[in-house]
């Protein structure tokens, strides 16, 4: 859907993966990386089934996935 919905404000799109991260930062340097739930399924296609069953718990990232997503993001 979109379409504009006769409203002003963001259009309806296809319902892809919002790429929403939150980082920690020390010191100006992103020390850890949780992702949002819409992008935390898409990710969770590469992770282990442990993780898979923890469902919505914010997966944590490693700190060598933190160069992934900021290359992602840019």
């Amino acid at each position: 859907m979109a379409t504009k919905l006769g409203k002003t404000g963001p259009r309806r799109t296809h319902g892809g993966v919002k790429k929403t991260f939150k980082f920690k930062k020390k010191k100006g340097k992103i020390v850890s990386v949780t992702m949002e739930k819409s992008c935390r399924r898409h990710l969770l296609l590469q992770k282990s089934d442990r993780q898979k069953k923890m469902g919505n718990a914010p997966i944590q990232l490693a700190k060598g996935d933190a160069k992934t997503i900021k290359s992602m993001i840019a």
